[in-house]
């Protein structure tokens, strides 16, 4: 199988943080889901808290006080209306896909 990497846009990477911040997460945990550096995820996150999308939540596990984050109402309905955005560009993608297929055989059929 063919490893295809594929550079992925603002929105994906938004969406991802939101989607795994759904449950309050630490910001590792955040940062190895969304496949960013240290300084991206701080970014991400410092925007996305500044805009109310996710907040962030202390709380102590065994002896250690960790800060976590957690995606905001806002922020699961910008994460509804994103991954219905991703929906629509997968559906046009594919019948884009179709549409040159079916033209490429009726090419072929004018030939014959």
């Amino acid at each position: 199988m063919e490893n295809v990497t594929k550079r992925r846009d603002r929105h994906d990477i938004v969406a991802k943080i939101l989607g795994t911040a759904k449950d309050a997460k630490i910001k590792t945990h955040i940062m190895y889901k969304a496949k960013l550096s240290y300084d991206q995820t701080n970014k991400y996150l410092d925007l996305l808290v500044e805009k109310g999308f996710l907040e962030n939540l202390t709380i102590r596990r065994k002896k250690q006080i960790l800060t976590t984050y957690r995606t905001t109402e806002n922020g699961m309905e910008l994460l509804r209306h994103l991954e219905s955005v991703s929906k629509l560009f997968e559906c046009a993608r594919f019948k884009r896909g179709q549409l040159a297929s079916d033209s490429k055989g009726k090419a072929d059929h004018v030939g014959v």
